[in-house]
């Protein structure tokens, strides 16, 4: 493993200890949009962090007689990268399915992020592979989409991605974060799950919670000094 697979992997690990509430909130600080509007998480209880590989698919009208694959763009994707779709948020026609997350499984990929629609959800829950998409369908891509870009900055609502910067996925939704600001936005996330765990203590032990955010920093806890001794 390089010295950048080896930081990329301890990223990933600090990442996943969290959850994107934090994450946000330590976006929000710093003044970062990061949410990616629309997207959901399909599979339960899974996390993803990691570098984005960028896809960008458009629609487009083939000749009769023609076959356009959807893109056989995964052989090109690294181990630990979150792949991340843009098909202009489409629900007309799928992006992911069942023999894209069979071959990211076995690639060492770390999640899928969809601006557009999935499919094979039963094969994707058996493999608890990390897939976040703004819909659902089961209608293919074949004929209808394709692959215009490859590694590309990519735009998700208001929010602008580019490769190798960090999506963090989990049941709340989908997070982008600025390749330069990623281990800032890390350090306040975790100095801020600090703080809400020491309030969450507080109050077990019979503070109110109006007390507890008072003594311990919820107006900025990111900064621990704000924490009572």
């Amino acid at each position: 493993m390089t010295p950048q697979e080896q930081e990329t992997a301890h990223l990933r690990e600090r990442f996943v200890r969290l959850d994107t509430p934090a994450v946000s909130d330590a976006l929000d600080s710093l003044g970062i949009p990061g949410a990616l509007a629309g997207i959901q998480a399909r599979v339960a209880g899974v996390v993803t962090a990691g570098p984005a590989f960028t896809v960008r698919y458009r629609a487009f009208e083939r000749s009769v007689g023609e076959f356009h694959n959807a893109g056989n763009y995964i052989d090109q994707v690294p181990a630990g990268s979150v792949i991340l779709i843009d098909n202009e948020a489409s629900t007309t026609c799928t992006n992911w399915g069942g023999l894209l997350t069979v071959m990211a499984r076995l690639k060492g990929i770390s999640g899928t992020v969809i601006n557009g629609s999935a499919r094979d959800l039963a094969e994707v829950r058996h493999l608890n592979y990390p897939l976040f998409s703004v819909a659902v369908t089961m209608v293919s891509a074949k004929n209808r989409a394709r692959v215009t870009g490859l590694q590309v900055p990519v735009v998700v609502g208001t929010v602008e991605v580019t490769p190798g910067d960090w999506l963090v996925g989990d049941d709340n939704g989908v997070l982008a974060i600025p390749a330069a600001r990623v281990v800032e936005v890390l350090e306040r996330a975790e100095a801020i799950d600090r703080t809400e765990s020491r309030i969450r203590e507080a109050i077990k032990g019979g503070m109110s919670l109006v007390e507890a955010r008072g003594a311990l920093g919820y107006d900025r806890p990111w900064d621990e000094r704000k924490a009572a001794p």
